[in-house]
């Protein structure tokens, strides 16, 4: 298999498997847990299956210092900041919504690897580029399906994207600290659960998993395996094709997010969103890999 197909399978698992997170977390929500108590079990489910991913193929913890900068970076910059706006913004916005922004990572991310030196312009990128901004625009529009009085958490929504795209162009430009992509999330997520519990316990957000657990329990439980075999593959892929790359599969997270929610929550889109979709998706189509990156894959 062709570098190119191996990335854009890897690249669409990532899309459809983000996208059920979508909807999975809006239900978490809805017994009113707090984003911190979330974030604390999500972390400790992550790092629970991790943890075990990395046994069974006889690797542990990289405790050296490049390692601990890396989990604590990627701790902070893809899981407490961006999981927190998220949390609460999804109370609030739809979550076929909050999947179309999360299209906004390889919007911000571009411009952030062009700042650092790691990617030039490309006519077929930036058209690519352009047609997905086009498509989120569409969505967003008046008429699509978003209620005026729900624009006031937009900007909070956007937090997260940022976040992401810092943390795609750090992955890209410093690499994972000697590990591979499932060693970094482990590492990653336990660092995030020793950040997490302080702050879990101050502001009085602690979830006790010891009561009746009905669907947005497990719902919370779903979404976090989910998440973190997304997120080792999304490591894995930013630093072998480009943090703007990788982003792409933001894209494709918007779509399956958009179906998902229509499928467990019963949302509705308007004949406009689906038209934007198509455009999205083609503008995905039109990004590569940058070739430094395939160079550096064929060389490993």
């Amino acid at each position: 298999m062709s570098d190119h197909r191996l990335f854009a399978l890897v690249l669409m698992a990532l899309g459809l498997g983000w996208g059920l997170t979508q909807p999975l977390g809006k239900l978490a929500t809805s017994t009113g847990y707090q984003p911190f108590g979330l974030i604390f079990w999500q972390l400790v489910i992550c790092t629970m299956v991790l943890g075990a991913l990395s046994l069974a193929r006889g690797k542990g913890l990289v405790v050296t210092r490049d390692a601990l900068i890396f989990a604590l970076v990627v701790a902070v910059l893809g899981t407490l900041v961006p999981n927190a706006t998220f949390y609460t913004s999804i109370q609030h916005l739809p979550s076929g919504i909050m999947s179309i922004l999360i299209s906004a990572v390889p919007i911000l991310s571009f411009p952030i690897a062009l700042a650092l030196g790691m990617d030039r312009f490309s006519l077929r990128r930036i058209a690519g580029l352009g047609l997905g901004l086009v498509g989120v625009a569409m969505i967003a529009a008046p008429g699509a399906g978003l209620p005026g009085h729900l624009l006031v958490f937009l900007p909070l929504a956007l937090v997260g994207p940022l976040f992401y795209a810092l943390e795609a162009n750090y992955v890209a430009r410093a690499g994972t600290g000697g590990m591979d992509a499932v060693q970094a999330m482990f590492m990653a997520s336990l660092v995030g659960v020793v950040l997490c519990l302080p702050v879990t316990l101050a502001t009085g957000q602690w979830i006790d998993p010891r009561g009746n657990w009905a669907a947005p329990e497990w719902a919370l439980v779903g979404s976090s395996v989910v998440h973190a075999l997304c997120y080792a593959g999304y490591v894995w892929l930013a630093a072998r094709a480009g943090a703007v790359f990788a982003a792409q599969c933001s894209y494709l997270v918007t779509g399956a997010g958009v179906i998902w929610a229509m499928l467990l929550l019963g949302e509705r889109l308007q004949p406009l969103v689906w038209v934007a979709l198509v455009v999205v998706l083609s503008g995905v189509a039109l990004v590569r890999p940058r070739a430094a990156a395939l160079r550096v894959e064929q060389e490993a």
